[in-house]
């Protein structure tokens, strides 16, 4: 494979050996400094009756961190709670999650991370193909939330034309991309989505623009098979996937050759697929809860850090791409709390989208979870794209039964009217739950 594809051909292509070495290293490294001086891990390991030396020849044993604890940590000791390795001067950007799982959380990075965040989208650019002389369109309103700060930042480093979409509406992003002649297009899945619905309304030609590369975040939609399609289908472009997370780091990405799922960047993140009931490891192959930790975070670390995630770690020890990075068969496949027990069948939302984007004639869905009985009852709301609405109701009773083949559930479903249902910009939040009445 082409070094182009590569921000650092040497380290991408270390050996399993060698980056179980490198970790080690960093790790080590990163518990000095932790132990020194970081509050909140010295007072967690305490109570643990841990140190560093049993966390480097144990690491199985070292305990967990949850976003609970950071975030109650934080409301104990506002406003920055006391995950900080450093005095507060040394600390150059504040950023707060979306607070889309619960109560916001308030993360700061030195100089020293914040130039690792940008080297970690430097390696997802490079496996996705952009190179300089790239123009990058950011379709993202820059506020607190960390978002693509990072890669737009890190575009700049790299010598791409960066552009921002902040500040604009939806068309006024498409006028902006047509007008500077943008290759490369980093939005949210459903924002991508979003836009060439409106592209669609006003005329324009999205698969014949000069966008080349798409790449996304946010939500699980780009790793879902008929998501990414679609996406790449409306824009004429290459989509990719990259996951990452506020309080851990831009942690994985699509590798140019796309294997079916996404690399995790094991030179500054230690990754451990474990069963979220017991915490153990599960082996490869089989679904387990991501638990990551990064190396490169040093003043607000995060250990052994339980994203919630869902994934599967490919079984094979290398890609064709050259990298032995671990590999997350399909991606994100959904996340521990969002799985919905309907009827007594356990499904997650990913798996219903995965059926519904599968149909051109879809433009936009929602998912109601309520209770019934003794029951929980889905019901969802199908909006058709303009030219489908004629055909709405066959169209509704073949979604019925391809949901019920494939899932092995009856979902309810009815019609939305055209532009009725929520467009997001940021993290789509579809399945919607009723507090028992």
């Amino acid at each position: 494979m082409s070094r182009d594809y590569y921000f650092d051909h040497k380290q991408e292509t270390l050996s399993r050996e060698e980056l179980d070495s490198w970790q080690q290293s960093r790790l080590t490294s990163m518990l000095e400094a932790i132990f020194q001086s970081n509050e909140f891990y010295r007072r967690k390991f305490s109570e643990a009756g841990t140190d560093r030396e049993t966390l480097l020849q144990s690491w199985g044993d070292a305990p967990f961190t949850t976003k609970h604890e950071l975030v109650a940590d934080a409301e104990a000791n506002p406003p920055y709670g006391t995950n900080l390795t450093y005095p507060l001067p040394h600390y150059v950007r504040l950023h707060q999650t979306s607070g889309t799982t619960g109560t916001p959380l308030v993360v700061l990075d030195t100089k020293e991370s914040w130039e690792n965040w940008k080297k970690s989208w430097g390696t997802i650019y490079r496996a996705a193909g952009v190179r300089p002389g790239d123009t990058v369109f950011v379709a993202f309103s820059f506020g607190l939330f960390i978002g693509f700060w990072p890669p737009f930042e890190a575009g700049l480093d790299l010598g791409l034309r960066c552009l921002s979409g902040g500040a604009q509406s939806s068309l006024q992003r498409l006028r902006a991309l047509e007008t500077h002649n943008a290759t490369v297009l980093l939005c949210t899945p459903s924002y991508a989505l979003h836009l060439a619905e409106v592209a669609r309304e006003n005329g324009i030609d999205l698969a014949s623009s000069s966008v080349r590369i798409t790449i996304h975040a946010g939500e699980p939609g780009a790793s879902i098979p008929s998501t990414k399609k679609r996406i790449s289908e409306a824009w004429g472009a290459k989509c990719f996937d990259h996951v990452g997370a506020s309080e851990v780091g831009p942690f994985g990405f699509e590798c140019h050759l796309q294997p079916g799922g996404v690399h995790i960047n094991e030179l500054d993140y230690i990754p451990e697929c474990l069963d979220p009931a017991t915490q153990s490891p599960v082996a490869p192959g089989e679904l387990g809860e991501l638990t990551i930790t990064n190396l490169n975070r040093w003043g607000f670390p995060v250990i052994r850090y339980r994203t919630g995630d869902l994934v599967r770690f490919s079984q094979n020890e290398t890609c064709d791409c050259g990298r032995s990075f671990q590999l997350l068969e399909g991606g994100i496949l959904g996340r521990v709390d969002d799985m919905m027990t309907i009827r007594g069948v356990s499904v997650y939302p990913s798996a219903i989208e995965a059926i519904l984007r599968e149909f051109s004639e879809v433009a936009e869905f929602e998912g109601r979870v309520f209770e019934k009985g003794r029951l929980t009852e889905l019901l969802l709301k199908v909006e058709c794209r303009p030219n489908a609405e004629a055909q709405s109701k066959q169209l509704l009773l073949t979604l019925q039964e391809e949901l019920y083949h494939r899932l092995g559930l009856r979902i309810e479903i009815e019609p939305a009217a055209a532009g009725s249902l929520p467009r997001y910009e940021l993290k789509a939040n579809r399945f919607k739950r009723e507090a028992p009445g």
